[in-house]
């Protein structure tokens, strides 16, 4: 019952959809519609689970009560079952004047799914499967957790006192070289920390993007190419692109490939030497001409990699024409194109999309009219495949906090624990993702990814057509040649094709045509 009130009133709310975009069970702990839930929430302890032992060594979260749950029994209802029952007369709802009945369904409702949803979310982070204890040391991994998540509500609360007590627990236990959730609870500390150093006393919240210093942008640059060796996340994409772009391209003879962001900017252009490679040795006539178009504000790093593109692609005897130009993605104009009548078009977007989408999704709109109005053959999107775009912190940041624990266990499978790389990795390329979630907001917050299913509505809406991915077996074969742990899988979900750790999904390829 509490559950279908919920939907039916989200469901209503397209706006709201659109902001929040997924998963309710992880992001209802933020959702609050109505004016008055702040009241509530001002005198409410912290109702997050905590750590009790039961029989055995066996240890699950058990959620106390809280003071809006305490207030619930006075006004009449009681959780029983997964079912909301009344129990009492309906006089005590004038506790809360100008209440009606429904409003306090929905608020308790809503209570009940995020205490739920923090329990799945412990369970999928430190648990194994069928809820057992892992390993000695597993109680103070759930410890850990249940002092993150009391942190993120006290900074969320903006209670700066409390939250810096708890950041000096945290940085005690969360350890940069400790297990794989002390690792990772050490980047979510830094974010936290970092956000909470914005608060104004007044409540206001400022957020500036910090300087970087020319010696961090080289470890970043370091720590994005261990990514792309190491972690199959962007050779997936590459992968499923060029598989796509192939196919597109069959039997033409003038081809174009506009790059958005020119694959993050990796050094040596690895996803187009794949492609010129395999337009020089497939069956048949390759085309006459290959022109690479790379959109970015990185110009003199994109001309390095197109002159060595040129130069590789005489070796094979293609005739590459290669052409860069300088934009963001936001500020794209139709006219800075230069699409010939005679030659088949497809776009390339490898873990970029999401930095355009905005709390108005203007932007994104704006930019996906301009590329449809060009009629690609085929627009490939490659993106991470998780809600981390929500309006509200907290479902951000226990979003986050599962997608990313997943992402650490992975590393922890293929890297020993002292491993330089491992540590560059971590604190250099997936510590900036979460920081960026965690302490930004307004344009300062970049890492708006956003599930599978949101990713098609707003390809629809804007006029794009799916294109099912069919290659599942030879993606499959591709992971077992590059990967050696057996964590990785790929799975086909709705023509999408998605690359996940221990079924946690992590990366999606998706096609598109006009």
């Amino acid at each position: 019952m509490a559950q279908s009130l919920l939907s039916c009133d989200l469901c209503s709310d397209e706006r709201v959809d659109d902001a929040s975009g997924l998963d309710l069970s992880l992001s209802a702990m933020a959702y609050y519609p109505y004016p008055y839930l702040p009241i509530l929430e001002t005198t409410a302890s912290t109702w997050f689970p905590n750590v009790s032992g039961e029989s055995g060594s066996h240890k699950r979260l058990k959620r106390t009560a809280s003071v809006p749950e305490l207030a619930l029994a006075s006004v009449g209802f009681s959780h029983g079952q997964g079912l909301i029952s009344r129990n009492s007369s309906t006089n005590s709802l004038n506790t809360f004047p100008g209440l009606q009945f429904r409003d306090h369904i929905l608020t308790y409702a809503q209570k009940y799914l995020a205490a739920e949803a923090v329990e799945e979310v412990a369970d999928a982070i430190i648990g194994s499967e069928n809820g057992k204890a892992e390993e000695d040391g597993s109680g103070d991994e759930m410890r850990l957790f249940h002092l993150l998540i009391s942190c993120a509500e006290a900074v969320a609360c903006r209670d700066k006192s409390y939250a810096s007590v708890l950041l000096s627990k945290l940085r005690a236990s969360a350890l940069v070289f400790g297990s794989s959730f002390q690792r990772v609870a050490s980047c979510f500390v830094q974010g936290l920390a970092d956000r909470l150093a914005m608060v104004h006393p007044l409540g206001a919240v400022r957020f500036i993007t910090p300087t970087i210093m020319n010696s961090v942008l080289d470890e970043k640059e370091e720590a994005l190419r261990l990514v792309y060796e190491i972690c199959p996340h962007i050779q997936f994409g590459h992968f499923v692109a060029n598989a796509t772009i192939l196919e597109a391209f069959e039997g033409e003879s003038f081809v174009h490939v506009v790059d958005l962001g020119m694959s993050l900017g990796l050094p040596h252009g690895h996803q187009w030497r794949h492609l010129i490679q395999s337009l020089a040795t497939c069956s048949g006539q390759p085309p006459i001409c290959l022109r690479i178009t790379s959109v970015g504000l990185f110009v003199e790093q994109f001309q390095i990699i197109g002159d060595e593109l040129k130069t590789y692609a005489q070796t094979l005897g293609i005739n590459l024409e290669f052409s860069i130009i300088e934009s963001n993605l936001e500020n794209l104009k139709p006219e800075h194109i230069k699409h010939h009548d005679n030659e088949v078009l497809v776009v390339n977007s490898i873990l970029q999309l999401h930095c355009v989408v905005k709390e108005s999704r203007g932007a994104l709109n704006s930019f996906l009219q301009i590329i449809h109005e060009l009629s690609p053959k085929a627009l490939v999107l490659v993106e991470q495949d998780s809600s981390h775009n929500g309006p509200f912190f907290l479902g951000r940041f226990m979003e986050a906090l599962h997608y990313y624990s997943a992402i650490f266990d992975s590393l922890d499978a293929m890297l020993p624990k002292y491993d330089t790389r491992r540590a560059k990795i971590e604190q250099f390329f997936f510590a900036e993702e979460i920081k960026n979630i965690v302490s930004c907001e307004g344009p300062a917050r970049v890492e708006r990814h956003e599930k599978v299913d949101q990713w098609r509505r707003r390809m629809s809406r804007a006029g794009f057509q799916p294109a099912p991915i069919k290659m599942v077996a030879q993606a499959k074969q591709w992971l077992g040649n590059i990967s050696d742990g057996d964590g990785y899988t790929i799975v086909e979900e709705k023509g999408c094709l998605v690359l996940g750790w221990k079924s946690k999904p992590i990366v999606a390829a998706s096609c598109w045509k006009c």
